[in-house]
């Protein structure tokens, strides 16, 4: 039989859509509440990340954007302990609707050698003068060994202004989900 595209196109819908939804309309137990294990969060390291003077290039269509150089720092927890190389940035940005993003990348090097490459993004949203957390996603790329289990799983970071050794810093906690 000749189908068309569109014809062919609804077909593989059903075929893959109709057992998923059967699927999740079977309950998950007598309770009704899923068994799933609940998430907790696992200390992984802290940083202490040097901060340059920030570049202001201005407003822009999206917002008021924002550069600050990534000048050093140091980290360290349970599995890790090393330095923030200098080169990275975060770049930030300010809505119009006052949101506050930073997408930050850099890298560290444990005290190993072994050089991780950090990206860092978060999004603060807040009421006038509230104020909140900033809660960030990582994401991490090591080479295979040693620190190789940063590139998997999810990770949640809390970010505050800080100084270290005087000068401008952010720390920044991570946590893995497990």
């Amino acid at each position: 039989m000749k189908r068309s595209g569109g014809s062919l196109l609804v077909a593989v819908f059903l075929t893959l859509f109709l057992p998923m939804t059967a699927y999740a309309q079977q309950p998950k137990s007598n309770s009704g509440v899923s068994k799933a294990p609940i998430p907790h969060l696992v200390f992984a390291f802290e940083e202490y990340v040097t901060l340059g003077p920030s570049i202001h290039p201005g407003e822009t269509p999206f917002g008021d954007r924002n550069i600050v150089p990534i000048t050093g720092g140091v980290f360290s927890g349970p599995k890790l302990r090393g330095k923030v190389m200098p080169g990275g940035w975060d770049w930030q940005l300010v809505t119009k609707t006052g949101c506050h993003s930073l997408d930050a990348n850099y890298m560290i090097q444990a005290d190993d050698g072994t050089i991780i490459n950090v990206i860092n993004k978060g999004t603060l949203c807040t009421a006038s003068g509230a104020e909140s957390q900033l809660f960030t996603i990582p994401t991490f790329e090591a080479p295979l060994g040693a620190h190789a289990w940063l590139n998997g799983g999810a990770y949640v970071g809390t970010l505050e202004l800080a100084k270290l050794h005087g000068k401008p810093a952010v720390h920044i906690r991570f946590y893995q989900v497990q």
